[in-house]
């Protein structure tokens, strides 16, 4: 049988088929064809029904909001597409395998193998087969749908400088805050109510972080509510909001009310409660006893849709927020949409946008939705095409999606598609940190591996598009969220695939269920048990670190066995989870686990059967001693995190692991025993922070020689620790000397270094990227390197250089007597000197003579 070549020429595929077509036309899924003498015949045909579909996909993406039909024919395509790649992937795991474990490549041959996966080919192209029968009768045409508007951003975040149109309600707000309308015992509760996307929790955030109202509030607490309002966590959040730790494993709702009694005493406090939805009267009762004894002039600010809720929690003032007016709309749509914020320079594209303006109904969100979208272009048509899109003419009411929040979705390229309805998996108002959604895609296959770049760097600018769309918004310095209408959106696509289970339980398991999350603190083992249809489940992700241990430990006994196909299995913060099944080998497809903060105590051999593994985090697994012996042979391995582990001694061999991008620490182990210091010679690519400990077990100084330390060019923060002796070592100077890093350095130290000098490129004016930098318990060092010259030092300890007695000119550098030493130095300690006597200061013929900022 030929090589299969599927040709797919003037063909633009979303990114799935594109890989699909790409491991078919492999050769371990030709071997698999071959070796069972099947004609092309089957492979020809799929190719036709995938391209077939493929044809019409951007019609029924755009159809899917208001037709059902529709809706249910691509749901069926996404499933069969997710059982193809778990076929794909599942022929290329077993090829690999037999790769590795023979120095002689063997092709598939296990009969029983070859004859599920015969199976499940067949019963893909039917389902495939039928979906393409099905276009005509839906009506689904070829060639329809807008092209993406791609642009990348430069910038990290886009920033939110001017809001428009508030500031007579941010007043009116302040206003009631200070007056004097709530007496005695009563809480003044100050109530804004709109609908979803006008703005409510703006118009909070203006009012919570105005001067004034910072002044006259002694405890200020924010809480995200959202649905169903839970007082115990409620209270819990307000608690350590005002800066008090609270019991994390405490169920007792009356000790915290007592305790948040105590604390509000004698204070005059403001809290915020965004997002109230339920209008449970007990609650509130519950809840507002607690606050009763905060003095009188403390206030509560309550944001909903709801204008029942105001009732409920009995408002002195309910203040109603309409849609911004349209000259704020206007100016609003330009911050977004005009790169250099001058319509005037574009009179036709102004008249569109003004026309697109007013299709968004002064609502704040479809403003920046629809700005974002169109940030800096210029092309008449691609605004047109937009403003005359069919997607206005829906309402909310049937669908519950803002018609610009689907033209938003409509223009996003067919990878952003898919890792934005992966977001479906968060419950409303979850925070989420960019690096672990960027893990989260690449594990499930969302991102694409370029040639240039790597897979994270592409995560990144995918991350950074839809914050520039307004799609995620920052919540605080490293956390992000989706507003619920976003959120609702991303549900929307994706619900018949992704669960996030709830206090509610009302979630129906599918059979579909590939994505699922669990985010309360009263989930029980009988909804485990529910997911026996979710045979193929890819994700299992644990939000809210509830640390309920005899949930988790038997769900994971009864998840884990029939659970092939999982890619994600985060169970991070389970303390009572001590071990984990030998199953966990049978999970070939896995890609992330996170045992981070749980009680592990060993790893199981099966798990280096895992060669798909990219990420592997045990970071504070503090009873876990050792990495399992084969842990080499996770060649696909990315990251690997052991940081505050009983972990002494590393595996041999991990220099096989070529693809790491993060190694947290490395431990050279004493001869025949544990890890040399050679393993990190093919290392080459590791970036972000490195410790490399147990340096004193370089019995031979040349071993640490040309160990390409230089050519890590992405390491940022380096760690560098002996186990001092009782005498100096000339060795340590060699070794010291031969694992000069990379000049892109930012952060260096040296602990319990035990020569009596450093060598020259500590403090070297080459390593102009500093700016953090300790010396440690070097305690036979009799001088300090001259680190006045590095320009970007501004932090800088030396603690315990017993050895030093005097610190002369050599400290400040040898350069120029015209050039200031330590010029952005911020931050300077000395500490445990024990014979330090005396301190040369710097030529006092220079003006501010050394340390001008510390």
């Amino acid at each position: 049988m030929a090589h299969i070549a599927l040709a797919t020429a003037g063909i633009v595929l979303p990114p799935l088929l594109k890989v699909f077509f790409e491991r078919m036309a492999s050769h371990e899924f030709n071997d698999f064809f071959r070796e069972r003498k099947l004609s092309d015949k089957l492979l020809r045909k799929l190719k036709i029904a995938l391209l077939t579909v493929n044809a019409v996909l951007e019609d029924a993406e755009d159809r899917q909001f208001t037709e059902t039909s529709v809706k249910d024919w691509l749901d069926e395509l996404k499933g069969t597409l997710y059982d193809i790649e778990d076929i794909l992937d599942e022929i290329a795991t077993k090829d690999f395998r037999r790769t590795i474990t023979s120095k002689v490549r063997h092709s598939i041959s296990a009969s029983h193998f070859v004859n599920k996966i015969e199976g499940e080919i067949n019963v893909a192209f039917e389902i495939l087969e039928d979906l393409a029968k099905q276009i005509g009768v839906l009506g689904l045409r070829a060639g329809v749908g807008g092209q993406p508007l791609e642009r990348l951003p430069t910038t990290s975040f886009v920033e939110e400088s001017g809001i428009f149109g508030r500031h007579e309600d941010e007043e009116a707000i302040i206003n009631s805050l200070f007056s004097n309308e709530a007496s005695g015992s009563e809480i003044g509760v100050i109530v804004i109510v709109g609908m979803g996307g006008i703005g409510k929790t703006t118009l909070a955030q203006l009012v919570y972080n105005d001067n004034r109202v910072k002044e006259h509030f002694d405890l200020k607490a924010w809480v995200c509510v959202s649905d169903p309002f839970d007082v115990f966590m409620v209270m819990k959040t307000i608690i350590e909001e005002i800066g008090l730790s609270t019991n994390a494993d405490s169920t007792n709702l009356n000790h915290l009310q007592i305790n948040l009694k105590k604390m509000l005493t004698g204070k005059r406090f403001l809290f915020v409660l965004d997002d109230v939805w339920d209008k449970n009267n007990a609650k509130w009762e519950v809840l507002s006893n607690a606050l009763k004894s905060g003095i009188q002039g403390s206030r509560v600010i309550v944001t909903t849709r709801d204008q029942d809720v105001a009732r409920v929690v009995h408002a002195s003032a309910t203040h109603c927020i309409t849609e911004l007016p349209k000259e704020d709309c206007w100016s609003l749509f330009v911050k977004y949409a005009f790169h250099d914020g001058h319509p005037d320079a574009y009179p036709k594209l102004e008249a569109i946008g003004r026309q697109i303006v007013e299709k968004c109904k002064g609502l704040p969100l479809a403003i920046k939705a629809i700005g974002s979208l169109l940030w800096s272009k210029l092309d008449v048509d691609e605004w047109d095409n937009v403003f005359r899109s069919e997607l206005w003419d829906l309402s909310v009411e049937e669908t519950g999606i803002l018609p610009a929040l689907k033209l938003s979705y409509k223009y996003l390229s067919s990878h952003l598609k898919r890792c934005f309805a992966y977001c479906s998996i968060f419950p409303k108002d979850y925070t989420f940190k960019k690096e672990k959604l960027v893990l989260l895609w690449m594990a499930e296959g969302l991102l694409p591996q370029p040639k240039n770049k790597t897979i994270e760097e592409v995560g990144d600018e995918y991350f950074l598009a839809l914050v520039s769309r307004s799609l995620f918004q920052r919540s605080s310095r490293n956390k992000y969220i989706m507003h619920d209408l976003v959120s609702d959106l991303a549900k929307f696509i994706s619900k018949q695939f992704a669960l996030s289970l709830e206090d509610d339980y009302s979630h129906e398991v599918r059979s579909r269920t590939r994505h699922f999350s669990y985010y309360c603190e009263k989930v029980h083992l009988m909804n485990f048990k529910t997911f026996h249809e979710a045979k193929r489940l890819r994700t299992i992700l644990e939000l809210n670190f509830f640390r309920n241990g005899l949930f988790i430990r038997r769900g994971v006994q009864f998840l884990l066995p029939m659970r092939r196909c999982l890619r994600v299995l985060i169970l991070c913060y389970h303390a009572d989870i001590a071990k984990l099944p030998d199953s966990i080998g049978k999970l070939i497809h896995l890609r992330y686990l996170d045992l981070s903060y749980t009680g592990i105590e060993r790893l199981p051999d099966s798990l280096c059967k895992l060669c798909n593994l990219q990420i592997l985090n045990l970071s504070h697994c503090r009873f876990l001693a050792a990495l399992p012996r084969d842990t080499h042979k996770l060649i696909n391995l990315r990251h690997l995190n052991f940081a505050e582990t009983c972990i002494k001694e590393m595996p041999t061999n991990l220099g096989k692991l070529k693809c790491l991008q993060t190694l947290t620490k490395f431990i050279v182990g004493k001869i025949d025993s544990g890890s040399s210091i050679g393993e990190l010679q093919t290392l080459t690519n590791l970036r972000g922070s490195l410790s490399i400990f147990g340096l004193q077990n370089v019995e031979c100084p040349a071993d640490a020689k040309d160990k390409n330390m230089r050519d890590m060019k992405y390491l940022v923060e380096l760690v560098l620790e002996w186990k001092l002796g009782t005498n100096a070592s000339e060795s340590h100077i060699i070794v010291l000397d031969s694992l000069q890093p990379h000049s892109n350095l930012k952060s260096l130290t040296i602990n319990q270094y035990g020569g009596k000098s450093f060598p020259n490129w500590v403090g070297h004016a080459s390593f102009s990227n500093i700016a953090s930098l300790r010396l440690e318990y070097c305690k036979f060092c009799c001088s300090l390197p001259p680190l006045g010259q590095l320009p970007s030092l501004q932090d800088l300890s030396i603690v315990g250089l017993d050895g030093v007695v005097s610190i002369g000119r050599e400290f400040y550098g040898s350069g120029s007597s015209s050039i200031k030493p330590f010029v952005a130095l911020k931050f300077v300690r000395f500490e445990k000197m024990l014979k330090w006597e005396e301190w040369f200061s710097f030529d006092a013929e220079n003006e501010g003579g050394a340390f001008p900022n510390s």
